[in-house]
């Protein structure tokens, strides 16, 4: 069975993650601020041993939000191995990594701080045995008080996670997780459309915001 690779650098820590199945995976963190960029191509090669790039299937990198620049080199380091080895590459986001790692499910809003007092936020749904995920509200910039806005729509039945960290290298798992669902599901991106989260208009599942609305 092919592996796939996972590459979390939106944050000021390196995520790496490598495995076949949700059960086996590998990984690991560095907390290298602007040092990233010296140190990820060395981290990589001495990380995916005893593996080696022919045992790739597929390649997962988190787009943000987060750090631009971070962000970027993620995305172009993914990218240029994807040309090199002709593999497919699943641009993930950060929020929605992080909802994968919490231990709740059904509904789950993700924010973090933006600039200028703004505020990066999403609203997924998780299915309990993980086999679900859904976007609900797709990343997107918000003032405070639209943000709050969007919450309230959500009342009563969500729950709503704040990072504590400003460092989301350890949610890896779930950017390599959250690519193997939608590669199982027999879905191929081609590299060219992994890009870096910009801010773009979100995309909403009215059916499943609307079940979500009616919960009691």
């Amino acid at each position: 069975m092919k592996y796939g690779l996972a590459l979390h650098t939106s944050s000021p820590a390196l995520g790496l993650a490598i495995g076949t199945t949700t059960e086996d995976v590998r990984c690991q963190t560095w907390d290298l601020g602007r040092e990233t960029s010296n140190y990820l191509h060395p981290y990589l090669r001495d990380f995916l041993s005893p593996q080696t790039w022919q045992d790739l299937g597929w390649l997962a990198v988190a787009h943000g939000p987060g750090g631009f620049t971070g962000a970027r080199l993620g995305i172009v380091t993914a990218r240029t191995l994807a040309q090199q080895l002709d593999l497919p590459v699943f641009a993930i986001s950060s929020l929605a990594a992080i909802a994968w790692q919490l231990p709740q499910a059904g509904a789950i809003a993700i924010s973090m701080p933006a600039q200028r007092g703004e505020i990066f936020g999403a609203v997924y749904q998780v299915s309990l045995d993980r086999q679900e995920f859904t976007t609900i509200l797709a990343d997107l910039v918000f003032s405070a008080a639209d943000w709050d806005a969007q919450l309230a729509q959500l009342q009563p039945s969500y729950h709503h996670t704040v990072p504590q960290s400003a460092n989301l290298a350890h949610t890896v798992a779930g950017v390599l997780a959250l690519a193997r669902l939608e590669y199982d599901r027999g879905q191929r991106p081609h590299w060219s459309l992994a890009v870096p989260f910009y801010g773009q208009h979100p995309v909403i599942n009215s059916a499943v915001a609307s079940s979500i609305l009616a919960l009691p």
